[in-house]
């Protein structure tokens, strides 16, 4: 009798447990695999050969629909994801990966959702960045649910999956050395009707690539490494320069450690690990010695080097015959500017310092340069301070020019205005 009463008092014990693990919103059986686990922190503790997980105990439901991951650090790889998983999930995997499970990868913001080859979702996620995720709706005929998904407050997108009557329940995989997460499993988020606003303001709808870079309203942050030629930080604005849209400017917020800023132009496949005018298809004027690169690692003297203030343009002369937005004038003021152009300056090759592996760019096949030499000539010029620094001519590649910004040293921050000018 002593034992049943001892059993009775247990099991008591561990249902009050269990509730209060509830009220408190604190996991009762959360496992992990190659993760350390301290606190609301997750670090991985694997050889980065293999997937570490963390899942946590309680799934999500109407009352707690919503969790966030903030990055710490990205490691080595910075293989992040953030997801819902069943709750018997194989640790070894990362989220997405296995049927019934879905998540949002940091290192390349794909969404993988059951399937270990992902699909494009969203932007890439850096140290600093918080990844949300929660469930909207449920179609309970039909076992569905939508799961959706959030980059710093603002929502990226949402994917129907299936679920179990278990629920899902929330997960972080990491995959190399260095990772370190925080998470918020009593996150709350709220779509308030001023976010739309915020969403506007945002600008990072205006970049279609970010690699090494976060954006932030107007500010463009180097977030890399920048301890190689490698390490190259690079965005590229979503549309190319047209005769509407011919000029923008960047301003030095920060030069960091070596203001290693360049700004130009490029083609829309330009590798991200390339300052816009070391490859072909592109061209660029670096602050850092004030040199023009076109489309080689050797610059050109061009103008003054830029400092931390200093704003740097970059824009498009189109020539009468390349009409886009039927203007139709048959002028060349160039959308109001009037520059007095000195092509007498004297230049000379001059090896850039960063550029010493010896490594080149594949060269393109043949057929590639026919398709682009069949491309319109433009005059792109580069401006200091709203002073025109030069020109340079060159041909207009297959899908257009992108404004491109590249950064390469710590604390390199700028501001970038891609519509500076009106009409």
């Amino acid at each position: 009798m002593d034992d049943i009463n001892v059993l009775h008092h247990r099991c008591l014990l561990n249902l009050r447990r269990r509730i209060r693990d509830i009220e408190d919103g604190c996991p009762a059986q959360d496992r992990c695999m190659r993760l350390q686990k301290d606190g609301d922190t997750l670090s991985y503790q694997g050889n980065s050969e293999e997937v570490g997980c963390y899942v946590a105990g309680l799934p999500l439901s109407k009352g707690n629909c919503y969790f966030e991951v903030t990055i710490v650090d990205t490691g080595v790889r910075g293989t992040i994801a953030v997801g819902l998983v069943p709750k018997f999930y194989r640790l070894d995997h990362q989220p997405g990966w296995l049927p019934y499970s879905v998540a949002y990868h940091a290192d390349n913001g794909k969404l993988y959702n059951g399937n270990p080859v992902g699909k494009q979702f969203g932007p890439k996620c850096a140290r600093g960045d918080r990844i949300g995720c929660g469930i909207h709706s449920e179609n309970t005929e039909a076992g569905l649910i939508t799961v959706f998904f959030t980059k710093n407050g603002r929502e990226v997108g949402s994917v129907e999956v299936p679920v179990s009557s278990e629920g899902l329940y929330p997960a972080v995989g990491m995959h190399s050395m260095g990772e370190e997460v925080k998470v918020d499993l009593r996150a709350e988020w709220l779509l308030e009707e001023d976010d739309t606003m915020m969403m506007v303001d945002s600008h990072e709808d205006d970049w279609g690539r970010l690699h090494d870079v976060r954006v932030s309203g107007l500010l463009l942050e180097y977030v890399g490494k920048g301890k190689s030629i490698m390490d190259v930080g690079l965005a590229q604005a979503r549309q190319p320069l047209t005769t509407r849209c011919h000029y923008y400017e960047v301003e030095i917020v920060d030069a960091g450690e070596k203001c290693y800023i360049a700004l130009g132009l490029a083609r829309r496949d330009y590798p991200k690990n390339r300052h816009p005018g070391w490859s072909r298809g592109s061209v660029a004027y670096h602050a850092d010695d004030g040199k023009i690169f076109y489309g080689i690692g050797v610059g050109d003297a061009f103008g003054p080097r830029c400092f931390k203030g200093d704003i740097m343009g970059c824009g498009i002369m189109f020539p009468r015959d390349y009409s886009l937005d039927g203007d139709g004038s048959g002028t060349r003021n160039y959308s109001g500017f009037s520059f007095t152009l000195n092509p007498s300056a004297a230049v000379y090759g001059v090896q850039n310092v960063l550029y010493l592996n010896g490594e080149d760019e594949e060269e393109e096949e043949g057929d590639e340069v026919a398709q682009e030499q069949q491309g319109k000539k433009v005059t792109v010029f580069f401006t200091r301070n709203g002073k025109l620094m030069g020109r340079r001519e060159m041909v207009v590649p297959p899908g257009g020019l992108y404004p491109t910004v590249g950064m390469l040293s710590s604390g390199e921050k700028v501001k970038v205005d891609l519509h500076p000018l009106s009409g």
